[in-house]
């Protein structure tokens, strides 16, 4: 009777663990499935959404300042005219680094992570940091204000970007803006350009000057900074050598533009932008280009990418063509007046 007793007792513990151990696998499978259901569920929603006509996109912008913040208005501008119209079936997540790139990279990841339609970055740094983040994806990247996406390294040429990227480029009329400066300056021999050691655009930007100056008579004098803490000190030396300073779509010396100018009226030398609003806050001429019409095209851009349109065979668009904006107060301030060739095509910044 012992070991009958013994026997069934063993088998009742055995039956336990096979049960046990059964209940376990089917728990873990349930946790999997349910896991793989769910993602399963946010695709379809996914899809659903799209196939419903709405999307969802981020806008990364590196600064606020004048010429970016008028490209992103464009931008929204030039989807709207595509049918893609916000809190209508178009979603837009904005987001601004506040000229930090660092940022820009944690502002690119966060979008990427949340899968959406199409991202827009403006401006280089942030450009770079939402193409990086969404390597691996098929999250298109479609940019603004950058001067050199070949340079950047987010294009393999501008005719065939060859990535799942493309957009517009601000490459500045260099040779416009010196040919104005000489008109208005005839006796100017340098030409002082801030520029930050890390910015590619700035760098590109600064060899077509360096290249095209001694057509027109001009030496450049260059001065790099790596951050806004550089700039004070680096006027004080530049403002010394130069006749007057030409300035580019550099975000981080835009965005101390009120620096330059101070420093620059106080040593009596003018201050030439490169955007109309650089104009308006303070800079005496400019062949500018309008960065709400350069925002405008991407948002077409990037309408044909959500209609079904491969990025990477979309052309890069160059938009370099420049328009003369005078701000009177300032030009009469140095003794600047509108040559007679301009006196028929120039518009006063307000």
């Amino acid at each position: 009777m012992k070991k009958s007793s013994l026997l069934l007792k063993l088998a009742l513990c055995t039956a336990l663990a096979a049960s046990v151990l059964s209940g376990c696998g089917n728990s873990s499978k349930t946790e999997t499935t349910t896991a793989a259901a769910e993602s399963s569920d946010d695709e379809t929603a996914a899809k659903a959404e799209a196939a419903d006509g709405s999307y969802t996109i981020g806008i990364s912008q590196l600064a606020e300042h004048g010429s970016l913040d008028n490209c992103r208005e464009g931008f929204i501008e030039g989807l709207a005219e595509e049918g893609f119209v916000e809190n209508e079936n178009l979603t837009i997540d904005y987001q601004n680094a506040q000229g930090d790139p660092s940022n820009a990279s944690v502002i690119a990841q966060n979008f990427v992570s949340k899968k959406y339609d199409l991202v827009c970055a403006i401006a280089t740094p942030s450009a770079m940091a939402c193409y990086n983040a969404a390597q691996g994806t098929d999250i298109p990247t479609i940019f603004t204000a950058v001067s050199d996406p070949v340079a950047a390294e987010l294009v393999e040429s501008l005719e065939a970007p060859g990535y799942n990227c493309t957009g517009t480029s601000d490459a500045l009329p260099v040779e416009d803006q010196l040919k104005m400066i000489r008109a208005m300056m005839p006796e100017a021999k340098t030409i002082g350009i801030m520029y930050t050691t890390s910015e590619v655009n700035s760098i590109s930007t600064l060899e077509t000057y360096k290249e095209l100056a001694p057509k027109y008579d001009f030496e450049i004098v260059e001065s790099g900074v790596s951050s806004s803490s550089d700039i004070p000190i680096a006027l004080d030396v530049l403002v010394t050598k130069v006749d007057c300073i030409s300035n580019m779509t550099d975000n981080n010396v835009v965005n101390n533009l009120d620096t330059v100018l101070a420093k620059a009226t106080e040593a009596g030398i003018p201050v030439f932008g490169s955007e109309v609003e650089q104009v308006v806050n303070g800079c005496a001429a400019s062949m500018g280009l309008d960065y709400v019409e350069l925002g405008r095209q991407t948002g077409k851009m990037a309408a044909a990418v959500l209609k079904g349109e491969d990025a990477s065979a979309i052309p890069v668009e160059v938009i370099s063509s420049g328009s003369l904006y005078v701000n009177s107060e300032v030009m009469s301030q140095f003794g600047l007046t509108i040559p007679d060739e301009y006196k028929d095509a120039y518009t006063e910044a307000e």
